[in-house]
């Protein structure tokens, strides 16, 4: 951890390999990303270029299997790789995020060996690029409700449907697709559509006022072959594109942590520095009250995740742990955004500072990978054992 934010000495419980992962990814972060983010963001561009270097770092699938070319990393250095690249922008992390579980995991937990072996190495290079399509326009937090559907032909599946806010969705070569299989009573299932399938296009969505630093695609499919092959045979149920969604939800509560951190940094340092009445503003009980009360729900957060990695790797965690991590931390980091902004002043909307920004984006994490409210009710259904979802 940062030693001005470790309140609880959290770095006396990391192994040197987590905190060598963090640290590699924290100096890419501000040699590589910081520098050019903001231009990127005003452009509505992802640096497609810094590509091969994340495979380089081993953030590409980090926490799967070295086995298939991946760094083979725990899952606290992987929540701490996440809270380093978001502390440059959300946007980074996405991509990595839909990279690494949402389309690499997927492979690796529904796909057979074949399938592994085909795709996740040179995914782990960055030279196959994925992206995962399960919402809908009209199938968000229902995503029970798609209506893509997959039926069985002679030479494989026809699939047809569309695809929304899709992540990479456009740069993709590979899609990660869950549709409902007519002929299995609408079971769902995943498939591995590659960029050229006839009837497959993913043109991007433009005019975005967050995530601009990311590529947002639209996915449509009219009488697309697949065949056998890709479909992915461990797949099946509503239960399979969830398993990944929690993957990618504990990188997101990891990842609200280092958006939090970028912007607490950012507030304290021009509250020390701006000097206003004759003082600096971190003199005045308001701006203090607001730097305290950043520091410390930044530093639960950072207690939540810690405990949240280590269950993970002993495997005692269940989906309702990542949600109330992800329901608190992206909550908390998007107050923190705020916080800091209003310490900023009219500065705060500056591109140099990031503060706008993060708070930009944040607004998209507060939705996606499971709305805040969505996540609530989760957690009210495990407490109270009645759903209301329905």
């Amino acid at each position: 951890m940062r030693p001005d934010v470790d309140f609880f000495n959290l770095e006396s419980q990391l192994s040197d390999e987590e905190k060598m992962m963090r640290d590699s990814v924290r100096q890419f972060v501000n040699e590589r990303i910081k520098p050019i983010i903001a231009d990127c963001y005003e452009e509505g561009r992802f640096p497609l270029d810094l590509i091969p270097e994340f495979a380089k770092l081993g953030l590409l699938g980090s926490n799967l299997p070295e086995k298939y070319g991946c760094a083979g990393i725990n899952n606290v250095a992987y929540g701490l790789v996440t809270q380093e690249l978001e502390a440059g922008d959300s946007g980074i992390r996405s991509f990595v995020s839909v990279q690494s579980s949402l389309c690499m995991y997927p492979i690796y937990a529904f796909g057979s060996e074949e399938q592994r072996m085909k795709y996740l190495p040179g995914m782990a290079k960055g030279e196959i690029i994925g992206c995962f399509g399960l919402t809908e326009p009209n199938s968000g937090s229902d995503p029970g409700s798609m209506k893509t559907r997959a039926k069985r032909v002679k030479d494989g599946w026809l699939l047809n449907g569309s695809k929304t806010w899709i992540t990479n969705g456009t740069i993709a070569d590979i899609a990660i697709v869950w549709a409902k299989v007519e002929d299995e009573n609408d079971k769902i299932r995943g498939f591995i559509v590659p960029k050229g399938t006839p009837g497959f296009t993913a043109p991007e969505l433009k005019h975005k006022l967050s995530l601009r630093a990311s590529v947002t695609s639209e996915l449509f499919f009219q009488d697309c072959l697949i065949p056998e092959e890709n479909l992915l045979p461990g797949s099946g149920g509503l239960k399979s594109p969830l398993m990944c969604l929690t993957q990618a939800r504990y990188g997101i509560a990891w990842g609200a942590i280092g958006a939090a951190l970028d912007c607490y940094q950012t507030a304290l340092e021009y509250a020390k520095n701006r000097v206003q009445f004759n003082r600096p503003l971190a003199s005045f009980q308001l701006t203090q009250k607001k730097l305290v009360e950043m520091f410390t729900e930044i530093s639960k957060a950072q207690l939540l995740c810690l405990r949240l990695g280590r269950m993970k790797d002993a495997g005692e965690i269940e989906p309702v742990h990542v949600s109330m991590a992800k329901m608190n931390n992206v909550n908390m980091a998007l107050e923190c955004a705020r916080t800091a902004r209003s310490i900023l002043g009219g500065n705060g909307i500056m591109g140099e500072y990031g503060v706008m920004r993060h708070l930009c984006n944040l607004e998209t994490v507060f939705t996606y990978e499971g709305t805040h409210e969505v996540h609530t009710l989760a957690i009210g259904r495990h407490l109270t054992g009645l759903s209301a979802f329905e």
